[in-house]
């Protein structure tokens, strides 16, 4: 797991040759293998289609008896609090400490969308509650 990694909800709609480079990540989510957000970014629009940044990150914490186990339960509870009309998620931030034996994490995500054109459906988008 490193930083600018890039997560895919499962059903996202990519340019077709794009398609290969996932890898299953549970049962919603898929990992971009090996390519950071830039570098992912500049595939999509090579393609013509758009990775848009969106406001509104999400930040969870996760623990365990590793290091690895604490990050990978703070990802998947980061994952899930992506909001549903995004169909994409990029690895802002993550930072392991420890605190006697256990290990916590802290991630920290931030919707993408990946779509063909270039301005937003405002029709998917929710309106935050006040």
């Amino acid at each position: 797991m490193k930083r600018h990694s890039v997560y895919l909800r499962n059903g996202c709609t990519l340019p077709d040759r794009l398609n290969r480079l996932l890898e299953p990540l549970g049962d919603y989510w898929a990992m971009v293998k090996e390519i950071p957000a830039p570098v992912f970014d500049t595939m999509i629009r090579r393609a013509g289609w758009h990775f848009i940044w969106m406001q509104g990150s999400c930040s969870r914490r996760g623990f365990g008896l590793t290091q690895e186990d604490a990050a990978h339960r703070a990802l998947a509870r980061a994952l899930r609090g992506v909001a549903k009309n995004f169909d994409a998620a990029e690895l802002d931030f993550i930072l392991v400490t420890k605190c006697s034996a256990l290990h916590i994490a802290n991630v920290k995500l931030q919707p993408r969308q990946i779509q063909f054109s270039a301005s937003l459906d405002i029709a998917r988008q929710t309106v935050p509650a006040r």
